[in-house]
């Protein structure tokens, strides 16, 4: 009979290793009672009215709905232009952007 190869979890094991504790979204250790209490909760159905809605991406720009993308082509000397002021003022290009936009419209 051929030796048995130790896998990636039984070498861990013998190594006397362990994982990262598995934990919930809201950062609780997900320990036996924990998982008891879950399946029981999700046994018994949800009820998705009473349901938090979670927001994702980042947040709006202006204070309420999505903020529009605006995606343009520049040239690699204004490029190169401006990433160098943005760098020399700590600011992102599209902090950047936002503000030449604004200006070219009038609202600032």
């Amino acid at each position: 009979m051929a030796p048995v190869r130790p896998n990636r979890k039984t070498a861990a094991k013998s190594r006397g290793t362990r994982k990262a504790p598995v934990r919930t979204q809201s950062g609780v250790e997900v320990i036996p009672e924990v998982s008891s209490a879950l399946a029981e909760e999700a046994e018994q159905g949800y009820d998705l009215s009473k349901a938090k809605r979670r927001r994702t991406g980042r947040p709006s720009l202006g204070g309420s709905g999505p903020s529009p993308r605006v995606t343009f082509r520049a040239g690699p000397e204004l490029y190169r232009a401006a990433q160098a002021r943005a760098r020399r003022e700590g600011r992102t290009m599209s902090d950047l952007a936002r503000e030449a936009f604004a200006k070219y419209i009038g609202d600032r």
